[in-house]
Formats: C-alpha cells, sequence, structure tokens
C-alpha cells in the first residue's frame, strides 16, 4: 500500500480545497497566503530501530507526536551510511560522488580526505532558495570541510551557528583532534552549555525572529553520535577535561538521555512554530543521516552504520505540515534524502540552473496527495542499490560471498535470503545498472583540492 489513511478526495477535503481545485504542488502554493517555510531536523547515528515511533526501544514522545500530526516513511533512506556524504547529498540534491565526497571528512588535518569538503561552485538548496526569497540557517554539525573556505557561509546560509568537525565535546566543544570547534558565521565565539541544548535553543530564536517571512531552517543534531554524554556529564575532550563529578551509568542510558534531549528539542522547535502561528505554512522533515552503531538499533534491518545493509541506510523519516499533510498518515514508498531539496524548490517555486540536473525527485505530491512516485532505482556507494522491492549487494561488509547477492524486500526487509541464484537475468541487469551508475556520477565529478603543497587530488583516495 502506498499511504495508509489517506485518499486524494479525503485529502482534498480536509485542507479544504474542494473536489473542483486540482492538488498539485503548483496549485498549493497559489492558494497559500505565503511561500511555506522549512524546517529540517536531522539527528546523527540514529537507527531505524530507536524511536518508539518506529516501535524503537526509547520513549521519544515529542517524536511520536510529530508523526500522529503527519507523515511517517517506512522506506525512507539515506544517500550516504556515514556522516560528509549524506550531507553533501542532502545539501545538493545529488549524489555526494558528484560533489567528490563519497567518505568521511576526517578531522585529522595529516590524512588527505581532511582538506576535502562542499566546494562553494556547488548548486545547494540554501542558494536557490535564497534567490526565491528566502532566508536560510544552519545550526548544528557541518562536516563538509574544516577549512575556512567550505564554511556554510559560503554556501548560501545566512546564518551559521555549530561545528565544522564531525563531532565534538558536548560539554567543552573541543573536537577529537583537540581543536576547539565552535562557530558563529566564520569566526570562533565562546558559548557554554550541552551541543543538544543549544542547537535547539539557536534554531528556536530563528523562528521567533523570522517568523514573518519565509525561511529554511537546517537543524543538524549531534545525538545520538559519540562521544556519549548527557546533559550534565563533564567534558571529555579540551582543558577541563575530567574537572567535574563523572555519573556512572551503563552506555546505553547515557544513549537513551542523549536522545531524550533530541526529542525535547524537536518538542521545543514544533512549540516555537506554533506559537508563532506559522504551524499551517511551515512543513518540518525529521530524518537520520545513516543507521545507528552498535550502542543503537537499527531492528528489524541487517547492518549497523557504514554497512550498504539496510541498517546503515534506511532511516527513520517524518514529515508534518499542519492542514497540508494528513495526520497519522505512512507510506512505503521508496524515497531518499537527495529528494528533500527538490521537495523544497518545488513547494517554494524556486527553479534549478538550466543543464543542471538533481538525483532526486519532489516529494510534495506524495505527502499531499498521496500521489505515488513511481519506480525508482537508487544506489549506495557502487556497492549496492534499489530497483523498486528488489535490492543488490556486492562485497557489502560482512557477507559471506563476495558474488553479487539479491533480497525481495517486500518479503525479506532484514535480508536474510540471498536470491540471487534463483533471478540470475535480474542480477545482470541490476549489476549493468550500477556499473553505468558508477560512471555516471564520475563523470564531471567535482575534484577536491588536497593536501597544501600535495599535487594529488583527495578523491584519488578512498
Amino acid at each position: 500500500m502506498t499511504v495508509t489513511h489517506l485518499t486524494r478526495r479525503h485529502f482534498l477535503k480536509a485542507v479544504g480545497l474542494g473536489a473542483a481545485v486540482a492538488a498539485s504542488p503548483a496549485t498549493l502554493r497559489a492558494d497559500a497566503k505565503r511561500k511555506p517555510s522549512f524546517i529540517i531536523i536531522l539527528a546523527d547515528d540514529m537507527g531505524y530501530g530507536d524511536s518508539s515511533a518506529y516501535g524503537g526501544w526509547i520513549k521519544t514522545p515529542h517524536l511520536e507526536a510529530l508523526a500522529a500530526t503527519g507523515l511517517k516513511f517506512t522506506d525512507f533512506h539515506a544517500s550516504g551510511a556515514v556522516c560528509s556524504p549524506t550531507r553533501a547529498g542532502f545539501l545538493t540534491g545529488r549524489y555526494q560522488e558528484r560533489a567528490g565526497i563519497p567518505g568521511v571528512i576526517n578531522a585529522d588535518p595529516k590524512t588527505e580526505v581532511h582538506w576535502s569538503g562542499l566546494h562553494p561552485s556547488e548548486v545547494t538548496f540554501p542558494r536557490l532558495l535564497k534567490k526565491a526569497g528566502y532566508t536560510s540557517a544552519i545550526f548544528g554539525k557541518w562536516h563538509l570541510g574544516y577549512t575556512r573556505n567550505f564554511n556554510p557561509m559560503h554556501h548560501g546560509f545566512d546564518r551559521f551557528r555549530g561545528y565544522v568537525s564531525g563531532n565534538i565535546d558536548f560539554a567543552s566543544h573541543y573536537d577529537r583532534m583537540g581543536a576547539y570547534d565552535w562557530w558563529e558565521g566564520l569566526e570562533h565565539v565562546k558559548e557554554e552549555g550541552y551541543v543538544t541544548h543549544l542547537i535547539t535553543k539557536h534554531a528556536v530564536k530563528f523562528i521567533e525572529e523570522n517568523a514573518n517571512r519565509p525561511f529554511c531552517l537546517y537543524v543538524a543534531h549531534e545525538a545520538v553520535h559519540t562521544p556519549l554524554q548527557a546533559p550534565g556529564d563533564p567534558p571529555q575532550r579540551g582543558p577541563d577535561r575530567g574537572k567535574g563529578k563523572r555519573i556512572r551509568r551503563e552506555p546505553k542510558e547515557t544513549y537513551k538521555l542523549m536522545m531524550k534531549a533530541m526529542d525535547d528539542g524537536v518538542g521545543e522547535i514544533v512549540a516555537a512554530v506554533k506559537k508563532a502561528g506559522i504551524a499551517a505554512d511551515t512543513l518540518i522533515f525529521f530524518f537520520s543521516d545513516n543507521g545507528a552503531t552498535r550502542l543503537g538499533s537499527n531492528a528489524p534491518l541487517r547492518g549497523n552504520k557504514g554497512s550498504v545493509w539496510e541498517g546503515g541506510h534506511r532511516e527513520p523519516a517524518i514529515a508534518s505540515w499542519t492542514g497540508r499533510i494528513r495526520p497519522g498518515t505512512v507510506t512505503d514508498q521508496l524515497a531518499i534524502s537527495l529528494d528533500l531539496m527538490p521537495t523544497m524548490l518545488d513547494l517554494a517555486g524556486a527553479t534549478v540552473p538550466a543543464g543542471h540536473k538533481l538525483d532526486g525527485v519532489s516529494l510534495a505530491a506524495l505527502m499531499l496527495t498521496g500521489k505515488p512516485l513511481g519506480a525508482r532505482k537508487l544506489f549506495w556507494r557502487g556497492q549496492a542499490m534499489r530497483d523498486g522491492h528488489w535490492k543488490l549487494t556486492v562485497g557489502a561488509r560482512g557477507a559471506k560471498t563476495k558474488a553479487p547477492q539479491l533480497y525481495d524486500l517486500s518479503k525479506d526487509i532484514g535480508e536474510t535470503t540471498d536470491l540471487a541464484a534463483q533471478h540470475p537475468d535480474r542480477v545482470k541487469q541490476m549489476l549493468a545498472a550500477l556499473e553505468a551508475w558508477k560512471q555516471d556520477v564520475a563523470t564531471g565529478a567535482t575534484r577536491q583540492p588536497g593536501r597544501p603543497g600535495n599535487a594529488a587530488p583527495a578523491t584519488d583516495k578512498p
């Protein structure tokens, strides 16, 4: 079933458009009093089976409430299985390989990939939304370049408060290499507080200050990424490392407290939208950048963060928009984080430069009218692809064979039964599609600058 509890006729009646009105995104834009605002909330390393909104082991009442007021995706994917690639794909609406960011950008300056980043020449959604009259901000994690030339302020954002690393100490704001990493725009700033709370605080303030105009707010949480630190825990990095009373608890208990802090933040953001009176004008979309580590849960999926099994990239994803998305709906349509940029551009009436092709598709009609997305082929790292409900993997981590493996996810979501031997023609077709995709994304891909003084580009190394 495509979408439960939703039909075109009932949706039109629910939002008061009437049977005679065509419920296309363009019509919805025309009927609206103003262009919609967008709030994208991105969790870090949160698994498909973590939140109670997905039947998971951690109670997250605010995510449950968000799902109850909107649309829950059951087959939504990150474009990468680790942090930086998914973020590059999300920002550009294109496979991250096209931007030369197939893997994690490393905090250690001794590594070649440390000098990689999202080049300012890339076409990003905040840049295109700006041309359509939007103001955009990012609060939290960037992880798309450590040096100032890759800073979010060079990509169309009007405001950046957060960190450029893959993770920082939640209390002291130092990264794993011992560098202080908390920024306002292009400069370091001092600000005390627990990272999750700070991200939420700045997001709420931004909503309050921009409620009277269309905006795009990217809330990039650090939770539930390591280091494991709950609110009130002492610093583990920086000059104050070891100072303060350390509370002894099981790692999973700390993980739960970190999730709670993020979930509370979701509740604060939703409350701010309602208080500002813009709930009917604001699309809120929540998802995670990749699967959970072994501290979390990806149940019932196979694999964890970093793998091309479903547990590495199938994510919790929820869309909520008062009066536009019917409450309590669920969709099993195959979607990906690359779809968010074209969705926002579609709803905002923004245009893509001539000749520039996005890899994602707009989810607007699916979310607003229940219209199916149609047949899709999606790819991960040149090692996996989806063709409808079929999943092909090649050289997946933990596989018992190097031969291609084939799974029917409509019957085997846990990827337990390899059907490659029973469907050789399908395997052959999907392998050909995978090879064609690898050649396509490599053509014209951005070449990273490489370490200063080193002629070899970072993309020459895995």
